[in-house]
């Protein structure tokens, strides 16, 4: 592995560091500060002083304390400066002159660079526009900023650059920035709404050594201090369960998930998302409740129900359609998967519809799925149920009574994209093991998504679960629907990138 890093500056990257060398040599060293006392954020600023007048802001004893990052700067003549600094929620203008902060410190100031954090004593004054102003009395370089920002005009226009300088992308770009404290009122809505109703916040294990819960490839890696090879949980489910059977009524955790698989608009292998499971509760209540919690963070971050994306128009008020799998493959492709078939049948009309089966683990559920996958899910625009998936794609969840080929499960798609999973929870511990049985022989036939067995888990079952109804939905991909974000790397603060040319 190299070792050289030596680094080659650009030209304005060198004036910086020659202002920084200066700045030390006069006893100006702006990395030495260990705090500013500021006496308002710069929203404050705003909502306390907008309302006032020139005059009334003449008159009155208005003397603040502030800092940001120099985002504009303008010259007014000779002896006067326009800044424009921001923090983390708002901007504002800043004026200085030169008789009012004498001719060295104005030229201090006048030397300063877009990028820099400064600290700012003033006082409130509105301009002859009737803008909202901080006179400087006093200004102090809190950190120089060595590299410069991108221009202001064209900003950042190269798409993987965002990814990779999140930082820089927070700094000039106000909407990406907008995205994220909208992330966290969305999570933040999700808890209170959750609390509210009395479930439990918990955390599980990251590191686990049975993959279980879902069906995914997961990440390995080796645990030195137990000697043995675990697995990033792909996830909470099974811990989550256990609690369930420990005597909590409901219990719910928002953390990340590790699968080890494609990269693309729409899947990222580390995600979030909020597991929540209820006991004595079945598939309908979880629907009415994922319907809650959609249109409560839409109104949270958006102030209303309707949303536009991908170029639909769409009202989360309007009650979700209810769809069972089979019912929707009928409709759309005309095929009747309620007649009862044999897999060889099956296969042969998959084969007539173009669709590769995988013989080696396949069954007539899987096709089933196939079908869906391949014909219907494209076509769901509306938010919709899709519920019934068969038996042999679920296997932690419970058969439905009607028909035990299906069970009671559901999916969420809005827009051809999935963003819930729910079942009623498998407490059945003899059928559950049966069903890991099935997951450990689909995996020696060649499925590296399929289950482990977890002793555990069916030893937990056999001390008795109540009914439970479970539900994880993917935070990530909700962000994007409530944000209107493209990509959910425009969600995620640090992406995983791959490593760059040389």
């Amino acid at each position: 592995m190299s070792t050289n890093f030596e680094r080659n500056f650009s030209e304005q990257e060198n004036i910086r560091r020659n202002k920084l060398k200066k700045l030390i040599e006069n006893n100006r060293d702006p990395f030495i500060e260990n705090q500013f006392n500021r006496t308002h954020s710069l929203i404050e600023l705003n909502e306390k002083f907008s309302t006032f007048s020139k005059e009334e802001l003449q008159k009155q004893d208005n003397k603040v304390l502030i800092a940001g990052r120099i985002r504009l700067f303008r010259e007014a003549g000779k002896k006067a400066l326009f800044l424009n600094i921001q923090d983390q929620n708002s901007s504002i203008q800043v004026y200085a002159r030169q008789d009012e902060l004498g001719e060295t410190e104005f030229e201090y100031f006048r030397d300063l660079d877009l990028g820099d954090i400064i600290g700012i004593e003033g006082i409130m004054m509105k301009t002859d526009h009737g803008e909202l102003t901080v006179r400087v009395k006093n200004a102090k370089l809190l950190t120089k900023a060595l590299k410069p920002l991108p221009d202001k005009h064209s900003g950042m226009t190269d798409i993987e650059e965002k990814y990779r300088r999140r930082y820089v992308d927070l700094i000039v770009n106000p909407e990406s920035k907008q995205v994220f404290i909208d992330r966290t009122k969305i999570i933040r809505t999700m808890q209170n709404i959750l609390d509210s109703k009395g479930y439990m916040e918990v955390e599980t294990p990251i590191l686990q050594s049975v993959r279980g819960g879902a069906s995914a490839k997961p990440f390995v890696t080796h645990y030195n201090a137990l000697g043995n090879d675990f697995f990033l949980r792909i996830a909470t489910e099974l811990h989550l369960k256990r609690c369930i059977v420990g005597g909590f009524d409901g219990v719910y955790e928002i953390g990340r998930i590790f699968r080890n698989e494609g990269i693309s608009t729409r899947h990222n292998p580390e995600f979030t998302s909020v597991e929540l499971y209820v006991a004595y509760k079945n598939m309908d209540f979880l629907m009415q409740l994922c319907e809650e919690l959609f249109r409560q963070c839409s109104i949270a971050v958006r102030n209303t129900t309707k949303i536009n994306y991908a170029g639909h128009d769409l009202d989360l008020a309007k009650p979700f359609k209810r769809w069972h799998m089979v019912d929707a493959i009928k409709e759309i492709c005309g095929i009747d998967f309620w007649k009862e078939m044999s897999y060889e049948e099956a296969c042969k009309i998959a084969k007539e519809h173009k669709i590769k089966v995988e013989k080696h683990h396949f069954s007539v559920g899987h096709i089933i799925n196939l079908f869906f996958e391949e014909f219907v899910e494209e076509k769901i625009i509306e938010p919709t149920f899709i519920w019934g998936h068969p038996r042999e794609i679920s296997p932690l969840s419970k058969l439905n009574e009607k028909d035990s080929r299906f069970t009671d499960r559901f999916e969420l798609f809005i827009i051809n994209r999935e963003y819930a999973n729910a079942f009623a929870e498998l407490n059945n511990p003899i059928d559950q093991y049966e069903r890991f049985v099935d997951q450990i022989k689909e995996a020696n036939a060649g499925n590296d998504e399929a289950n482990d067995m977890d002793i555990d888990f069916i030893e937990a079952l056999e001390y008795g679960m109540p009914p439970t109804a479970g539900i994880g939905i993917g935070i990530d991909r909700m962000v994007m629907l409530l944000t209107n974000s493209e990509s959910i790397k425009d969600v995620l603060l640090f992406p995983q990138m791959k490593p760059r040319a040389n």
